[in-house]
């Protein structure tokens, strides 16, 4: 299984903005969720990847598929 198979889809939105160089805060307007909740979901990338620095985040996040086809938000 891939480092990114563990991560669920949100966790994928989540990892890619941040990869792409969006801020907490940022990410938490485009998405419509708090930014403590995104701070949650990147706690999750890390547990389930074994990611331990910033390089290692946006190595997988910009192996990502996206932007996906799905509905905007907001």
């Amino acid at each position: 299984m891939t480092e990114l198979a563990q991560l669920s889809s949100r966790e994928k939105d989540v990892l890619a903005h941040f990869a792409r160089g969006l801020t907490y805060s940022q990410i938490g307007r485009k998405l419509g969720i708090a930014v403590s909740t995104v701070d949650t979901y990147m706690r999750r990338v890390r547990a389930k990847t074994g990611a331990v620095n910033t390089a290692e985040l946006v190595r997988l996040g910009l192996q990502i598929d996206w932007p996906r086809d799905r509905p905007a938000v907001g």
